[in-house]
């Protein structure tokens, strides 16, 4: 399993770009035993409780700020007026998510996405495929990070170095701008490896989703 810390938020795919993606799993996909599948998701958690914190120490300076203006600094006007502008930060760090991220640790981010990803590795059947090949591109774009899980028969011949070298590549792709290409080279470049470690046999067949998933 591996992450990088690097992305771009708000990627959006066009029908086109998710074909072209297709594409290239399929391609990979030809060559190896491998079953590689795309994962694109807003974000990995809520993190209602930095939504929430954040809301209220928002509100609490915009009161204060009112309070001094207004030169009526004092309790019984103070708490009225924090919970007065409380849901309308509420509303403000809902709308624009990565404003909680001010209130949420890394190794708690890290952990969300770790699960989100390991989540969906066992959601989509990944680990179900009969030569244990499966393997997730797990982007989650509010974190900005980049996770390549693979299965047990892959984590045995591939060291995890590649692909952690990988979703550093993928990343700066799509903190350029770059999604959908940046995106088809990771797949293209796992296909090289799965091929390198898992050549296609005669009777292999499509087990996995080649589109892009979303949830």
């Amino acid at each position: 399993m591996t992450t990088s810390g690097e992305g771009k938020r708000r990627v959006v795919l066009t029908r086109g770009e998710k074909h072209r993606i297709r594409e290239a799993v399929t391609r990979a996909e030809a060559r190896s035993a491998g079953e590689i599948v795309t994962m694109v998701v807003e974000e990995s958690d809520r993190y209602l409780e930095a939504e929430r914190l954040g809301a209220l120490l928002v509100a609490a300076l915009v009161a204060a700020a009112v309070a001094v203006a207004t030169r009526h600094v004092t309790i019984w006007s103070y708490i009225p007026l924090v919970l007065v502008a409380y849901f309308p930060m509420l509303v403000l760090f809902r709308r624009f998510p990565r404003l909680k991220l001010c209130f949420v640790g890394p190794a708690r981010q890290a952990l969300a996405v770790h699960e989100r990803a390991l989540a969906s590795f066992f959601r989509k059947g990944l680990y179900r495929t009969r030569h244990e090949t499966g393997i997730l591109i797990f982007i989650s774009l509010l974190e900005r990070k980049v996770w390549i899980l693979g299965d047990r028969g892959i984590n045995a011949k591939i060291p995890e170095a590649s692909w952690r070298e990988l979703a550093d590549e993928l990343a700066a792709g799509l903190r350029e701008g770059r999604a959908a290409d940046a995106l088809c080279h990771a797949v293209d470049a796992c296909g090289d490896l799965l091929a390198r470690h898992f050549p296609r046999g005669e009777d292999d067949r499509n087990e996995l989703s080649d589109e892009v998933l979303t949830s």
